[in-house]
This record gives C-alpha cells, structure tokens and sequence, in this order.
C-alpha cells in the first residue's frame, strides 16, 4: 500500500513539473521581443541621422548681388563668394575700356591731323609723327577715313564695354538666385509613366513624369 502511495505522489510530481516548465518556455518566448531587426537598423539610422546638426544655409538675395555689381563690376560676385569670376570680369571691362581709349586717342589724332591738311595759318603745328606724311602730301582723303574709322571703333567698344557691365549684373543676379537650389549628392531622378491630360480630349494618352528630389539612402539589412 505504502509503494502505491509512493509511485502516484511520483507520478503527480512529475506531472507538475512538466505543466511548470511548460508555462516557464512559454513566459521566456513572449517576453523575447517581436520587433523585426530590420526595424530596428532603420529606426536607429533615423535616430543618428537626426542626431547631426542641420547644416546652415546661406540665403543669397539676387536683388542685392545685382545692385553692388551695377555700382562696382565684380562685387556681386564677391558677396556671391565666387571670387574666382572676380579677374574675368575686370579683364573683360579692362579690355573693352582699353581699346576705347586707345581709339579716342587716335580719333582726335586723325582729327587734328585732317584740320591741319586744310590750315594755311599754322594752327596745328604738332601733328603726330605717324600722321605727318599725309599732312604733308595733302591727303585728306585718307586721314578723313582713318577719322571716321576711329569714330566708329570707338562707338564699337563704348557698346561692348556696357555690354560685358550688364553681363557681370545678370551673372550676379543669377548666381545668387541659383545658390538657393539644392545641389547635394543626394539628389535623384525617377521616370515614370502616367496619364496625360490630353486623354480626356484627344483619346488614350501616355507621358512620362520626371521626379526629381532627395535620394532615399540604402539601409544595411542584416540577418540575425
């Protein structure tokens, strides 16, 4: 009677045991968590990508950058911090304002030289040496198209000169305009087909869109 006792208290003990360690596997696998290790990289690169500081954006106002270069050439550049662009422009109007002076010299050159052909009372004594042959034979001829050569040469450059002055407002003007846009690495283009509005009118139509905008950056999947 005694083993009998004994071998069901066994029997109940070890049915007791094993319902516990049934009930203690199960505790251990739901308290394991359930969070896909995917989410989890993704959520901690967005946590360090918020964690830099954003980088300060200088806002350049066109307006400005084109009124202190119409004021002084190549100080819209400098406040466009393209300094580079600087010696370009001063070599441009240097240029242009060189050869205007150089053509007015010599216009009034050949002006007094044709004044002088015609003089009977010595009023033009000091004609320049590279125009006293023609005084000297009378050619008016030519020293009155080398005159009127001159005065177009000079209005020539006049022009261009205030050309290459717009030039250097409009490159100040859109350089400062342009320094708003977004031109990181990060930028992507997509290409994808939609429905043209031309469909409701002129029947079936296709057309392809272009996004352009930030690139998605690849996170790293892992296995685990």
């Amino acid at each position: 009677m005694r083993h009998k006792l004994l071998k069901a208290f066994c029997c109940v003990l070890t049915f007791l045991l094993v319902c516990t360690g049934r009930s203690l596997y199960a505790q251990v696998i739901d308290s394991t968590p359930t969070t896909n290790p995917l989410i989890l990289i993704q959520d901690s690169a967005k946590l360090a990508q918020a964690a830099k500081p954003a980088k300060k954006i200088r806002f350049y106002d066109p307006g400005k950058a084109a009124l202190r270069s119409a004021i002084l050439p190549g100080l819209g550049q400098i406040y466009n911090r393209k300094y580079w662009k600087v010696p370009i422009v001063y070599g441009a109007l240097g240029t242009t304002a060189g050869i205007f002076i150089f053509n007015l010299q010599w216009y009034r050159r050949t002006r007094y030289a044709f004044n002088a052909v015609s003089d009977t009372n010595g009023q033009y004594p000091n004609v320049h040496p590279d125009l006293q042959y023609f005084v000297d034979n009378k050619d008016g001829q030519t020293l009155s198209y080398l005159r009127d050569q001159y005065r177009r040469d000079i209005d020539y450059s006049a022009v261009f000169f205030l050309i290459f002055w717009g030039l250097n407002v409009v490159d100040a003007a859109v350089d400062a305009h342009l320094k708003g846009f977004d031109v990181s690495p990060d930028l992507t283009m997509h290409v994808r087909p939609t429905l043209s509005q031309m469909a409701f009118t002129n029947g079936p139509a296709l057309s392809l869109v272009f996004d352009v905008g930030k690139k998605k950056r690849d996170l790293v999947r892992a296995r685990f």
